[in-house]
Order: C-alpha cells, then sequence, then structure tokens
C-alpha cells in the first residue's frame, strides 16, 4: 500500500472536488507541506471524509492531478493498465481505420491520467511527461503501456522544465528505433513525422478534422495563404482539396524544408506553390501593400510567440491579427481562426471575430467550428481540458 500525504481541501472547494474536479490546485487545499514530486495525496474535506486520491506534482496549471475516486485503489502499475486499456478500447475505431494511422490514445485528464498524454504513430508511441510529478510513475506506466498494446517502439518527450517547455534528450526508450521520417496518414493525406527531433514531431494530431474539412469542403479552386504554417500539414491538405496555389509563410527556417517534404510525400509539386520564410506580420504588412487577395487565409498562430520585432499573445493580440487577415481576404472568401490558447473558452474566441470585423467595417459569418477531435476526450469537470478553438468564417 503506498503511503499518502492527506491533503485538507478547503470547504468552498470541496463541491467541486465531489463533483470530479480533476486538477490539485494550491489554491484549493489548505495548507500544502513540503513534499517530494509524485508523492501519492489523499484529498478529504473539513470532517476528513475522502475526496479523491492522486499525485503530488508541480505543473504549469496546477500541484497535482487526482487519478481514482475509490479510497481502496492504490496508484500502481493495475491502475495504469487498467485506464490505458480502457482509453484504447475507446479509440478503436482510429486503430481499425485504414486511411489514419496517427491519432491520440490518452488525452491526460479526459482519461483519467491528468499529466501525461499518448500518440501513435503506424505502431510507434510517444509518452509526453508534464510533470516531474507523474514521471516518478515512468517504470509502472510503460509496463501498463506495453501490456496493454501492441507497439514497435516507444519514444518519451519531458515536458516539465519551465512553464512546461520541452528537455532536450534522446526519446527512445524501447522497443524497435524507428527509421524517420515515418510516414503517417491522417484520412488518407500524408505526413511525415520524426519522434526524435524535440518537442514536436511535424503534425498537430488535434487538427484532424480541421484539415479535413479544408480538403473536402473548402479548398478547391481557391488560393490559400497559410500562416504560421510549420510544417505545411495545412498547405498540402488544401492543396490535396484542388487549390489553385497555396502559399505558406513561417518564421522559423527549417519550415521551409519541411514544408517542402509536406508537399513531395504528397506527390504535390512543390514548385508550383509558394514557401515563404518571414515573420508573419511583416508578410501581413507586405500583402496590404502589395494589395494582395487570397479566397482563404488560415491563422493558426501559436498562443504565444515572439520575434525580433513582434510579441504575439493570443489572449491579447489574436483581434488585431484578424484585422490584419480580414484586408487580405477576398469578399465571400473564408478565415480559418484557430486558437489552442486555453485561457480564453469559444464565445471569448468569437468576440474577437465580431471585434476584428467591427474595426475593419465588415461583415462576416460563421460556417463552421471546431473543438477537439473525439481521441482527444476531454470531461466537462474539467472544461480548460477542451482548448482547440477553431471557426471558419466567410468575409460577406
Amino acid at each position: 500500500m503506498n503511503q499518502s500525504v492527506r491533503l485538507k481541501v478547503k470547504s468552498s472547494y470541496v463541491n467541486k472536488y465531489k463533483a470530479s474536479y480533476p486538477l490539485i490546485t494550491a489554491e484549493s487545499v489548505s495548507k500544502l507541506p513540503n513534499m517530494a514530486e509524485g508523492a501519492i495525496v489523499d484529498l478529504v474535506d473539513d470532517q476528513n471524509r475522502f475526496l479523491g486520491k492522486g499525485y503530488y506534482g508541480i505543473q504549469n496549471k496546477g500541484r497535482g492531478w487526482i487519478l481514482t475516486k475509490n479510497p481502496q485503489d492504490d496508484i500502481d502499475q493495475a491502475l495504469f493498465e487498467k485506464k490505458i486499456a480502457k482509453a484504447i478500447e475507446h479509440r478503436s475505431e482510429l486503430f481499425a481505420a485504414n486511411d489514419t494511422t496517427a491519432f491520440r490514445v490518452v488525452n491526460g485528464e479526459g482519461d483519467g491520467l491528468g499529466g501525461i498524454t499518448i500518440d501513435y504513430y503506424e505502431g510507434f508511441y510517444v509518452i509526453s511527461w508534464y510533470s516531474e510529478g507523474i514521471y516518478q510513475f515512468k517504470d509502472l506506466i510503460i509496463k501498463a503501456l506495453t501490456k496493454v498494446a501492441d507497439m514497435k517502439g516507444l519514444y518519451e518527450k519531458k515536458r516539465f522544465a519551465a512553464k512546461g517547455t520541452y528537455i532536450e534528450d534522446d526519446d527512445f526508450i524501447l522497443g524497435e528505433r524507428a527509421q524517420f521520417p515515418i510516414i503517417v496518414k491522417e484520412n488518407g493525406i500524408h505526413y511525415p513525422v520524426y519522434l526524435n527531433e524535440g518537442a514536436m514531431v511535424g503534425v498537430f494530431l488535434d487538427q484532424r478534422n480541421v484539415r479535413k474539412t479544408i480538403r473536402d469542403k473548402y479548398a478547391e479552386g481557391k488560393t490559400v495563404l497559410n500562416t504560421f504554417s510549420y510544417t505545411g500539414a495545412f498547405s498540402a491538405a488544401a492543396a490535396l482539396g484542388g487549390a489553385v496555389k497555396t502559399t505558406s509563410v513561417d518564421l522559423a527556417n527549417r519550415s521551409k524544408s519541411k514544408t517542402i517534404e509536406m508537399f513531395s510525400v504528397n506527390e504535390i509539386d512543390y514548385q508550383s506553390q509558394d514557401i515563404i520564410v518571414e515573420d508573419v506580420f511583416n508578410y501581413f504588412k507586405y500583402a496590404v501593400r502589395k494589395q494582395l487577395q487570397f479566397d482563404m487565409v488560415i491563422l493558426d498562430p501559436p498562443s504565444f510567440a515572439r520575434s525580433k520585432k513582434n510579441t504575439f499573445s493570443a489572449g491579447k493580440d489574436y483581434p488585431a491579427l484578424l484585422e490584419q487577415a480580414i484586408k487580405i481576404t477576398d469578399n465571400g472568401g473564408v478565415i480559418v481562426a484557430s486558437s489552442n490558447c486555453s485561457t480564453f473558452n469559444m464565445n471569448k474566441f468569437k468576440s474577437f471575430v465580431k471585434k476584428a470585423f467591427e474595426q475593419t467595417g465588415g461583415q462576416y459569418k460563421i460556417l463552421e467550428e471546431f473543438s477537439l477531435p473525439e481521441d482527444f476526450k476531454t470531461i466537462k469537470e474539467f472544461p480548460e481540458g477542451d482548448y482547440l478553438k477553431v471557426l471558419f468564417v466567410k468575409k460577406l
């Protein structure tokens, strides 16, 4: 039996935890004693009645996660096996799909395992650890995963440096080392991924439904500008959907070779597309000056970005960014506005769109909206886990 530290929950927070809120926060408990990362904790109310059991782990979001509501449960390999097996079962349709071979298998607290995510890439798995607390259970979690999942090999991402940043390391854990790039499929689109080159592998899996929608419903015959384009995943989806021309803009030098590779694995002639390495904010100024117009503009900036001349924070600067996009979107054209910033919700995001169109004096219509796909499982008790907001906005 694991020895646990008892944490008393303040009375104003008790109902929240009774309703299965999974995150342990510093302000919700009367006193946080000095504990080792990974210490087992029992949350109790004023009368010492049990509310939940979890672990202590400092993360930018909180101080740990509840893993079970059953006081009899140990936090052991059997518990992790049960949760991972249930998560795999939840994705059974994706495992069976012929045209998709990359998706999320465990989405943190959505699958009852706050502090980690597990992704699948064509037989290889990647575990991301978001606190040193959950990392203390590494051996148990890896044993549990290898017992319930068939895998070629396993990689990891340690994301528990300051503010959740990635810790540089050889990320290979066990099994066979992959030959990179692994060419995965998503709704029939090919993506080259590298599991051992830093925090990012080459494609953001949470945008699967958005890429499919761009390809299947919006791209045909259109000129498409993809800003903050990273490896050009949206651009490839648009080109495969029949876009007459895509323009990909990103500040990172590697974005050019990555985007060329993205087009090439999908048998698209990259030389007929524009791939520009430049600060997006500077490109917008250039496009306005040259009176460029696009049928579709894709805006998927990071929550926070800094270049030599510009700092961008989604919560503060998104409306101004949208104003720039509106200026270079043709009447009748579509802006795909996306944000993965968890500090505001969809209603607030829609208010950004409203504000930007008010500033530019234009009219608009929201055609459709997306949040996380079904493999990025979320729970209603933790709405901040449902971070993705995407709007297809028609400029009237």
